[in-house]
């Protein structure tokens, strides 16, 4: 065995350890870094070849792993705009370069501009919320994606364009006989309308009804104010059966005193019935609102982001968007907490939370570090008393280095 191997196996084994107290040392540093995944080293042994006289001693190798799939602990807060994923994936955040990458740290505030910003200046990504449809998951890609904005847009008026009225219409009435009630719609200003439903019966099994705007519905003739009618036909079991079963009103513009534009709206009649029973109607449904200030916003467990504004209305503005790749531990940790794609880690495929091996978005909670702090301190001592044998290794090979070049003397 040579002598300088014994004192390069023993440098390969100190670096080797000195590598370890780093990743210990990164560990302890962050135990409370939100999101952080803990590293370890790896060892694998370097085998020179030997003949039957000789040893030749080879050394020892390092590789640095991350524990990105292992999830850390929850912990919750006050802040609705702290998040945490429940499960696999990542948040998708877009750093000052404009690139993106992903994260499990979800300490996100806004900014000054109502971005959604984590304590390493990451901005949040989402994509503009669709009523009804999600957006096409991209694999390998973020096209489409969106900053999440929360900025405040004032007062906020919203003008009525759909809505719903069902009533049950007595089977018993004479022709001729009428019933109504009445539905609050909001012009394109936030100001209040009441239209009237009037139904009236005009044979056995069929009704007609008129919406009238009451501020302006005169009974004529010729009669003003008359926004819509409809006929509806029932079965012998009283259901309905006219279809579409729906009724567009006509719009009002320039109205008196405002200004304002009434949109048309479209009315969805499929609840109303006629059984042996009092007139009674439903209430109905409008969207729209008046105006009202943003209040804050509120995210659900699907990643939909709400403003919310003073008189309690929800409206969705984006649906958190998730990541993630076949293999999370092979990607490149970079700095801030972020991860890029990695030549082993797989494709990058986008989805939302709650949908295939995606978890759910907890808001008011952060993901903490998964590191153990009473096992790194063990590690530790562990590399530092190995660290000092090896040392040893090369002082002995030093020491007998010594010797073999005093034999002369």
């Amino acid at each position: 065995m040579s002598l300088y191997g014994t004192m390069r196996t023993g440098v390969s084994g100190m670096n080797a350890q000195s590598n370890r107290l780093s990743t210990v040392a990164e560990n302890i540093a962050n135990a409370n870094t939100t999101g952080y995944k803990r590293a370890s080293t790896e060892f694998s042994s370097m085998i020179l070849p030997s003949s039957n006289g000789a040893y030749n001693s080879g050394g020892v190798q390092t590789q640095v792993r991350y524990s990105i799939s292992e999830q850390g602990a929850t912990t919750y807060t006050t802040s609705g705009s702290d998040l945490a994923i429940d499960g696999g994936g990542f948040f998708i955040v877009e750093g000052a370069n404009g690139q993106e990458y992903l994260t499990r740290a979800g300490a996100f505030v806004p900014d000054k501009e109502g971005n959604l910003v984590n304590a390493a200046g990451f901005t949040l990504m989402g994509y503009e919320y669709q009523a009804g449809a999600d957006p096409t998951v991209v694999v390998n890609g973020f096209d489409g994606l969106t900053k999440v904005n929360l900025s405040s847009e004032g007062l906020v008026a919203q003008g009525s364009t759909t809505g719903s009225m069902g009533a049950n219409l007595p089977s018993g009435a004479a022709v001729g006989d009428a019933s109504t009630t009445s539905l609050v719609v909001y012009d394109s200003q936030g100001n209040t309308r009441i239209l009237d439903f009037v139904y009236t019966k005009t044979a056995a099994n069929n009704w007609s009804v008129e919406i009238r705007d009451r501020a302006t519905y005169t009974a004529g003739p010729p009669a003003t104010g008359v926004l819509g009618t409809a006929a509806l036909a029932f079965d012998a079991s009283g259901a309905l059966t006219t279809s579409p079963a729906t009724l567009t009103t006509t719009a009002m513009t320039g109205l008196p005193g405002t200004g304002a534009n009434l949109a048309a709206i479209t009315i969805d009649l499929t609840k109303t019935t006629q059984l042996g029973y009092a007139f009674n109607s439903d209430g109905g449904t409008i969207d729209g609102n008046a105006p009202s200030k943003v209040a804050g916003f509120q995210i659900d467990s699907d990643g939909i982001v709400y403003v919310k504004y003073e008189n309690g209305k929800l409206d969705p503005r984006y649906r958190i968007a998730l990541a993630n790749v076949q293999s999370p531990d092979k990607l490149l940790p970079e700095s801030g907490n972020v991860y890029s794609q990695g030549v082993d880690s797989g494709v990058i495929i986008t989805g939302f939370a709650g949908a295939g091996n995606f978890g759910e978005i907890l808001s008011g909670a952060l993901e903490s570090s998964n590191v153990d702090i009473a096992e790194e301190l063990t590690a530790m001592i562990e590399s530092q008393r190995n660290y000092t044998a090896n040392s040893k290794v090369f002082q002995t090979g030093a020491e007998l280095l010594d010797v073999l070049v005093n034999l002369k003397r």
